[in-house]
């Protein structure tokens, strides 16, 4: 099959359930839909890669069914990264210009952002994102761009997100066996933001949380930039195992009976509806109330809730949700869900959609796929970014040889 043309972007999503392959090609500068692939997870632990055979092996079939969806190769992607490992951090550093003003160039705004980075991390640790939150020029805040200001000290307010470096090598060599080069990673919690949210949430202050199968990734705005990044150890395959105990089934019965009969609150849930419940081999079909799986869901809706506003409070942002929280994934779609999140977050709260593709299926718009999308999006935004500076440095080239004739 031929190469895989410059105009096509492919993004692969690894979560613990589910791993799948999204194609989209570039059109008048749009992104439009091609196709997408989607295999059942293999080799995966706890949001991180415990067997890479299996992995890659699911991964070339998520692959080879987008292939045959866009027809199109694949040859490069862009990989959303999760998992425990995650961990978010705040520095600040800057850079001197001089005695006299001068105006600021991209380059002192690199050189600040590097010295702002220039923090000591653990030796497994690997940068993931650098993500400026505001620039200080002469003891001024709140600059968003510093470039072709004029000033005298530069610094910068950073949010620093960092992964585990052998977890993510994991994942890159995952997708190499299975004959995919890996341009770049992106946290999750970025990614599903990047599909969900609006412009004036990222400002006004706003928690992302991606409710993944054995993990839930977050990440809080605040005035447009990234504040905090974390991840809580609870994801929906908690809620599943937690029935498959309490009520003695399967666990594809207990998931089942998750998605059909499930609420996070007891009292909204009728004293009379029962279930019939097939239960495990060997044992006769029962009946139960319909509210015993909800007094066994609601207190794990509950633990991820506390676990996230703590988790909010020692990352100082607690208070900075003015616009609420978002949440995302399959597990968004449990009902009583949100209602839990604001009584303990005192927030609203609303699931997150993402934006749809055009020529995209619907199956595709699920909450599930946000970070799927969000993915893409952000392959193709920082694409441009990239296209956009690279032009601008021809140009000076360009005028410097010009100069030099």
């Amino acid at each position: 099959m031929s190469q895989q043309p410059d105009n096509i972007l492919a993004v692969l999503d690894m979560g613990s359930a589910k791993f799948r392959v999204l194609v989209a090609e570039i059109y008048d500068g749009a992104l439009r839909y091609r196709g997408h692939g989607i295999a059942n997870a293999a080799g995966m632990r706890k949001g991180m890669v415990a067997d890479l055979k299996p992995a890659a092996a699911a991964i070339n079939r998520a692959a080879v069914m987008a292939e045959e969806s866009a027809q199109t190769t694949i040859e490069r992607c862009v990989v959303a990264v999760g998992g425990p490992h995650i961990r978010g951090v705040n520095s600040r550093g800057g850079i001197t210009l001089g005695a006299r003003l001068r105006e600021i160039t991209r380059e002192d705004v690199r050189a600040a952002v590097e010295r702002a980075r220039s923090i000591s991390l653990p030796a497994d640790r690997e940068v993931l994102h650098l993500l400026p939150r505001e620039f200080i020029l002469d003891e001024q805040p709140g600059i968003l761009d510093a470039v072709g200001m004029v000033g005298n000290r530069l610094e910068v307010n950073l949010h620093i997100a960092t992964s585990s470096a052998s977890a993510q090598q994991s994942i890159v060599t995952c997708a190499n066996r299975a004959g995919i080069e890996v341009t770049e990673t992106v946290f999750e919690g970025i990614a599903a933001a990047e599909a969900t949210l609006s412009a004036d949430e990222r400002e006004l202050g706003v928690c992302l949380l991606d409710v993944g199968a054995s993990t839930s990734e977050l990440v809080v705005f605040f005035e447009g930039s990234v504040a905090h990044t974390s991840v809580v150890p609870i994801g929906g395959d908690h809620f599943t195992n937690d029935l498959a105990v309490g009520l003695r089934v399967t666990a594809p019965e207990a998931d089942w009976l998750k998605c059909h009969y499930g609420h996070a609150t007891v009292t909204a849930v009728s004293q009379t509806s029962e279930v019939e419940l097939t239960g495990l081999p060997g044992h006769e079909p029962r009946m139960v109330r319909q509210r015993m799986i909800s007094e066994i869901l609601e207190p794990r809706a509950r633990e991820l809730f506390q676990m996230l506003r703590d988790n909010l409070r020692q990352g100082g942002v607690l208070e900075a949700l003015g616009a609420g929280c978002v949440v995302t994934g399959g597990t968004s779609r449990l009902p009583g869900l949100l209602d839990t999140a604001e009584s303990l977050l005192r927030v609203p709260a609303r699931v997150g959609t993402p934006v749809p593709l055009s020529r995209m299926p619907a199956e595709l718009s699920a909450p599930e796929c946000a970070v799927l999308i969000g993915t893409l999006l952000y392959a193709h935004r920082t694409s441009l970014t990239r296209a956009a500076e690279n032009q601008g440095l021809r140009a000076k080239l360009r005028a410097i040889f010009a100069g030099s004739i």
